[in-house]
């Protein structure tokens, strides 16, 4: 799960498995593999970094 910050300031946890793309339209929207979409204030690079910040964390417990 990472965090992320609606464009109201509010946090938002959601799952990163289920990130189907990333895309700045100005915005950051975040599209879902369920077809639901969030925009957030966090760029596309942000969103990448947290995305992967949580797979390496996940991979480490694995271990």
């Amino acid at each position: 799960m990472i965090e992320v910050t609606r464009l109201n300031g509010k946090k938002l946890t959601v799952n990163a498995e289920l990130i189907e793309r990333v895309e700045e339209l100005p915005d950051t929207v975040i599209t879902f593999t369920t077809g639901n979409k969030i925009i957030v204030k966090e760029s596309r690079q942000e969103v990448k970094n947290l995305v992967i910040l949580y797979k390496k964390e996940v991979l480490c417990r694995e271990l």
